[in-house]
Formats: C-alpha cells, structure tokens, sequence
C-alpha cells in the first residue's frame, strides 16, 4: 500500500499513476482520493497523483487538531517532496479547493494551475449546514443498498444521476461491518469541523487572490448549497481569464465526469499542462 510518512510522523495513504506532468487531486472533506474514480477515464496522459487526508480513508487517524487546512496544506506539500515534484496542477474538490487556494497563498511556486470544483472564496450558510447535520455521525442503515437510497433521498437537487452511482457513492463513503455501516473517516472530523465553524471562516478572498497569475478553473453545481451564483460570478469577474462551467442537475458537489465538468478540466489542463 502506497504510503508516505509526514514530518510529524503520520502514515498517510496517496495513488501515484501514470506519467508525465503530474495533476494532483485532493477530495472534500469527508471524502477520499477514489472521488476522482469517475473523472480518471476522461483525462489525457498525465501523472495522476490522489491523497487520502489524514483521519481519511486509508490514512491513519491523528486526532481532531490536526484535522486543519494548514496541517492538510503542510501534508499536501510533504507529499510531493516525498514523490520529487517540484509543481504539480491541483484539482480540489470543496474542501480540496480550500486547500488549493491555501497552497497558492503559501507556495505558489508549487502550483502549475488551481481548479475548484464548487468551492470558492465565499462558503454558503446553507451549505454548511447540512455538512453540520451529518459529519461524524455514524448511518443508521445497515448496507450500501440502504445507504444509496438515503443518498438518493437526502438529495433531491441532483437529478439525471447515472444508474448506479448513489450505490458507488454509498460503497465509496461507508464500510461494511457486523454491527452495519461505519464512517470512512475519523468520526472526529466533526469536532475539528465544529471548531473551525465557530472560530469563523475569515476572509478567503486573499487566497484566492494569490492564485493570480496561476490558470483557473471553475465548476459550479447549478443548485449548489455551498457555492453560490454570487459569488462565481464575483469570481469571475475577478479572474475573466477563468475556465468556467455549470453543471445542471448537481449540488455539492458534481461528480466530474459531466460533459460540462469535463469541458472545464479538460481546458484548464490544457492551459496549465
């Protein structure tokens, strides 16, 4: 099992495929490197590299203190030490693009190019809210098959969803044990969620700043919670040069592989490749 060991000695789990320049894809924040499983067919050659965030996945569990942007930037970075990169293009999802903003504030020099799936300087109330009402917080369904009709259910702003994709979804986020359905991360996750929302977001909007100079990509739920109208197209105003795409029939988050979604990767890549 690829692993790499950060300074302060957490074993953290990350995919390494292909050749050539490297994209690195970092998942949201309950999420893990099989998120990009979707989008990985519809990529040029390339370097793919994936992280499990530490408490994540495959990644060992550190305690809900580290579960930060900074340690999970710091890790990011220790990542492709380890690997030999020197700059890698970085697509995030959500909390991913939060830490790729982050990377451009403090090592810009590290990036070839940033694109956000549906996270942007400016993170909705709404949005938050219903990361509150379920992170850390064991399901109470016992199979996937369950779990994808509670998906299914507790979604109601995705429509035209592929068949089969909430029971990949549901196989992807929980794992099966005898006593049922478990969290595929640290149920701690929650407290460190919690205390950033009451130690408030602060501005973002410096971080995204930083990424000037660096090609940008956008993509934008059409009914998203977390990334609003608004702000897009505040963003855009600020970055014209931005590849931009909305995908009807998503919230947080798309799933990537949507022929609007992959018109954004595929022409930011092209910028930053």
């Amino acid at each position: 099992m690829p692993v790499f060991t950060a300074p302060d000695g957490a074993e953290l789990y990350y995919t390494d495929e292909g050749h050539g320049r490297a994209l690195l894809c970092l998942a949201g924040l309950t999420r893990t490197g099989r998120d990009f499983d979707y989008l990985a067919p519809h990529l040029p050659p390339l370097r793919l590299i994936r992280l499990d965030y530490r408490g994540r996945g495959k990644s060992q569990w550190t305690g809900a203190e580290t579960y930060t942007v900074p340690q999970e930037g710091a890790d990011v970075l220790a990542l492709l030490d380890h690997l030999g990169i020197d700059q890698a293009a970085v697509l995030g999802t959500s909390r991913g693009g939060i830490i790729g903003m982050y990377l451009a504030a403090v090592a810009k020099d590290r990036l070839r190019g940033l694109c956000l799936n549906d996270v942007g300087p400016v993170i909705e109330a709404e949005g938050l809210a219903r990361i509150k009402d379920y992170i850390g917080r064991t399901p109470s369904v016992r199979t996937h098959a369950q779990a994808a009709a509670a998906l299914e259910r507790a979604l109601p702003e995705f429509s035209d969803v592929p068949e089969g994709r909430w029971l990949e979804e549901a196989q992807r986020q929980f794992v099966v044990t005898d006593q049922g359905l478990e969290l595929g991360y640290d149920p701690a996750l929650r407290t460190a969620f919690l205390a950033a929302m009451e130690g408030g977001g602060g501005d973002l909007w410096p971080m995204f700043a930083a990424c000037d100079g660096l090609p940008l990509g956008l993509i934008r739920g059409a009914t998203s919670t977390l990334l609003s109208v608004a702000t897009a197209e505040e963003m855009q105003r600020r970055r014209p040069d931005m590849v931009f795409g909305e995908v009807p029939g998503r919230g947080h988050i798309p799933f990537l592989d949507e022929p609007e979604s992959l018109r954004v990767v595929q022409g930011w890549l092209g910028m930053c490749l």
